[in-house]
């Protein structure tokens, strides 16, 4: 992961080259695999002309491969939709009890 543009974001580099800038909202543990939430930083130009453009949550596991922690998408859309629906829970329930002072 890069600290290029600071602590929160991070650039990942997809399948097919194309280099990716994500921005980090969340991280959690399931079953023993850490699961890292991301909205992409750029939505492209459409966005920059007024356009409004949907951010879709980005999930990707934490594996270690050789003694080195690296990002891979989850293996099946079934562990993809279980994730997904942990963060959702996750982030409603940090809406309902904010921090008090």
């Amino acid at each position: 992961m890069s600290d290029a543009f600071g602590p929160d974001f991070i650039t990942v580099t997809d399948e097919d080259g194309n280099d990716l800038e994500l921005e980090f909202i969340d991280a959690l543990e399931h079953d023993g695999t850490r699961y890292m939430a991301f909205f992409p930083a750029d939505l492209g130009e459409d966005a920059a002309e007024g356009e409004e453009e949907e951010a879709e949550m980005v999930i990707l596991k934490v594996i270690t491969e050789d003694g080195e922690e690296l990002l891979s998408t989850p293996d099946t859309d079934e562990e993809l939709n279980q994730i997904y629906d942990l963060f959702m829970e996750q982030l409603f329930a940090e809406e309902e009890d904010p921090e008090e002072d």
